[in-house]
């Protein structure tokens, strides 16, 4: 499996402790504003808010702070401004990294994330220094246990999936970014809501890391992952799944 789906299972399982932590809630609210601020409060005309309101509800955020949250993004009530940024880095064993940030206060996101990647054997790199290494592509991680297979194949090829890969007992299903929302609202009118659901950037190779290095980059995804500036982490690392459950414990 690859690194980004590895990350994706991870952070499914942490999703119960996220949630307790209110880590999960914070991003959602972000992004809840920011994106109703760029296109509005209206979620039949506005896919990404769609998105987010669909991820709220699978992480049973409370209505109230969703409407809160997209009135604040509308500007019917007060709220902070928040910048879209992204960073790029190196992790253990060379491995690239690309930060997507959603932040109101840059000088501290990147001091905040220069200090992580220092302490876990990264650092940070030039703009460009590894984005040419990724490719932007609608995501959804499902598991094999909950949809039938050719019910899932026929309707998301209908709605504009080009990839659909058996990967360790999910369902791994590409599309370009402008067919994600229909190939998204698709797998959830069969009744399942996907482990991961996004715009990704995937890695077009990947670099295997072993003992020391591959336990480095897991506590760096970790720590950054925790971050309340981070919106997402893409990398190219590939790890054994006894390491990562092992990381997991």
């Amino acid at each position: 499996m690859s690194g980004h789906s590895k990350w994706a299972s991870i952070k499914h399982k942490k999703g119960a402790a996220d949630a307790k932590r209110g880590k999960l809630f914070t991003r959602i609210i972000k992004e809840l504003t920011v994106a109703a601020r760029d296109g509005g409060g209206d979620p039949d005309s506005n896919p990404r808010l769609r998105t987010v309101i669909a991820d709220a509800k699978a992480a049973n955020m409370p209505a109230d702070n969703t409407k809160r949250a997209i009135r604040r993004g509308t500007g019917e009530e007060p709220g902070v401004n928040y910048e879209e940024v992204t960073y790029e880095g190196y992790g253990p064993g060379g491995v690239a990294l690309l930060l997507e940030v959603l932040t109101d206060n840059k000088n501290r996101a990147v001091g905040e994330i220069r200090h992580l990647l220092t302490k876990h054997g990264g650092n940070l790199g030039s703009s460009n220094s590894v984005a040419w290494m990724f490719d932007k592509r609608g995501y959804l991680l499902v598991e094999k246990s909950a949809v039938d297979e050719e019910a899932l194949m026929t309707a998301t090829i209908e709605a504009g999936a080009d990839d659909l890969r058996d990967e360790d007992g999910n369902w791994e299903i590409l599309s370009t970014p402008e067919a994600f929302d229909a190939v998204a609202e698709a797998v959830r009118g069969l009744g399942v809501e996907p482990a991961s659901a996004q715009v990704a950037m995937l890695p077009q190779n990947f670099v295997m890391l072993e003992g020391k290095s591959a336990q480095q980059m897991l506590k760096l995804i970790g720590a950054l992952d925790e971050l309340d500036d981070i919106r997402h982490v893409w990398s190219n690392f590939d790890i054994d799944d006894k390491e990562i459950e092992a990381s997991l414990e």
